[in-house]
């Protein structure tokens, strides 16, 4: 089987939220209910363009014995498992080597204890808190032996309003909800994409939600966030139309689908239109795109 390395991504927004450790020890504390106070005994572990898989992850890092897997989603995705699963093969292969430590060894070799946490804030309705199995992907056999493997992902539901107390307990986090729900307000205005996220920036940086990051990275962020929208699905999905010279672009149009749906309370169509070439073709009918 040939395998492809595939090229270096831009970093998310949740990356650059969390890129400072006070700011990351802030949110494992919350999220553990611990009260680690030292930063510096955080280790960032983020894996790099890792190969098999489209994306580098969103951060891993080690603390004390726990080896620590956060990714982002803003759509459900029931593969996060399997991509943990691969991501902790990497991190554990790394580990072992840094020590030299030898798998051929008489002694155990003592391992940091893994866990996975996705952070979810897409719009359709999910609960404050669900688990997804690896497991649960594996072919249904005639055997009632146990399969030998399994990785567990924990999501947390980090839209506005849901997960009270983790929000009050980690006010990064809490602002990057803010954010996110303020750009989605803009997007139902009337207005080109980068408009309505710059209007959002500025509201926030008014409101002092996420405000030095926002001056800071005022232009990344707005690049960021246009990426999200299109990268991976949603730009494979409008480059596959081969729109006509001279239409409004596959980016443009594609946006402009999403602020129809969220302006017309419609949002649990919005996966189904990522994913589902005919029915966005549809929609594209619809709104007279």
């Amino acid at each position: 089987m040939d395998v492809t390395v595939t090229k270096e991504y831009k970093d998310r927004l949740f990356r650059l939220v969390f890129q400072d450790k006070k700011d990351l020890l802030s949110l494992y504390n919350t999220v553990n209910k611990s009260s680690y106070d030292n930063p510096e005994e955080l280790q960032i572990l983020t894996l790099e363009n890792m190969i098999y898989l489209k994306m580098k992850n969103d951060i891993s890092f080690l603390l004390g014995d726990i080896l620590n897997l956060y990714e982002h989603q803003s759509t459900v995705n029931p593969n996060m498992p399997v991509r943990g699963f691969l991501y902790f093969a990497e991190m554990y292969q790394k580990y072992l080597m840094k020590y030299k430590y030898r798998l051929f060894s008489t002694k155990l070799i003592m391992l940091p204890m893994p866990q996975y946490i996705v952070f979810y804030n897409g719009l359709a309705n999910q609960p404050d808190r669900f688990e997804l199995k690896m497991s649960d992907a594996f072919l249904p056999a005639i055997t009632t032996t146990e399969p030998c493997l399994e990785c567990t992902a924990l999501m947390l539901n980090i839209n506005l309003g849901r997960n009270r107390e983790l929000m009050e307990g980690c006010r990064k986090l809490k602002e990057y909800a803010m954010f996110v729900a303020t750009v989605r307000e803009k997007l139902t205005l009337d207005l080109p994409f980068n408009e309505a996220v710059d209007s959002a920036i500025q509201e926030c940086i008014r409101n002092n939600v996420l405000k030095s990051l926002l001056i800071a990275h005022r232009a990344e962020v707005i690049n960021m966030l246009f990426t999200d929208y299109d990268e991976q699905e949603h730009m494979a999905c409008v480059k596959e139309e081969g729109f006509e010279e001279g239409l409004i672009s596959g980016e443009e149009k594609f946006a402009r689908l999403i602020q129809l749906l969220i302006k017309n309370s419609r949002n649990e169509e919005i996966e189904k239109a990522v994913n589902n070439k005919d029915y966005r073709n549809q929609l594209f009918n619809e709104f007279g795109l």
